[in-house]
């Protein structure tokens, strides 16, 4: 099997009160970026890795999401909140979610609630164990600060076709 991955993806994007009405009008804006590490040798024998569009993935195959934001308004954007789906697919690579400035927690209701990996459980067979990786259903950067006015960030992980 294997999956063709859209460059782009449109990911949700969820502000406090105040800023709710700014990212409604456009001035935050957030875009996902799927990748594949591609190794390369050159003429010396060095090693060098660069990120290329995701286009065709195989089984096995290890994607890099990048999600780029930027508030493009005139005000401070507060209680950002950025959360990102895992297509039933593909299974996050364990500890491979970064962000500098949020926490970062996850979710294995399809979204309902989040915590950090070590306060998620799941049941199967009526036996509640601690979740995996392969429960994840979405990431979410939580914001430590207001993303003021003309900034921009950044948050990745990994994921692997299952």
């Amino acid at each position: 099997m294997k999956i063709l991955l859209n460059a782009v993806i449109v990911i949700a994007v969820t502000l406090g009160a105040f800023a709710s009405s700014a990212q409604e009008q456009g001035h935050l804006n957030v875009k996902t970026v799927v990748s594949m590490e591609e190794v390369t040798i050159d003429d010396n024998g060095d090693r060098h890795t660069q990120l290329v569009d995701a286009t065709t993935v195989v089984p096995g195959d290890e994607v890099v999401y990048t999600v780029t934001f930027s508030n493009v308004s005139d005000v401070p954007a507060e209680n950002v909140v950025i959360t990102n789906p895992l297509a039933a697919e593909m299974t996050y690579v364990v500890g491979s979610a970064f962000g500098p400035g949020s926490d970062i927690v996850f979710s294995v209701d399809g979204g309902k609630s989040f915590a950090a990996p070590e306060k998620l459980f799941v049941t199967k067979s009526g036996i509640e164990h601690p979740a995996s990786a392969d429960d994840y259903t979405h990431i979410r950067w939580v914001m430590n600060n207001e993303i003021v006015a003309g900034a921009q960030g950044m948050a990745q992980f990994r994921a692997r076709l299952k």
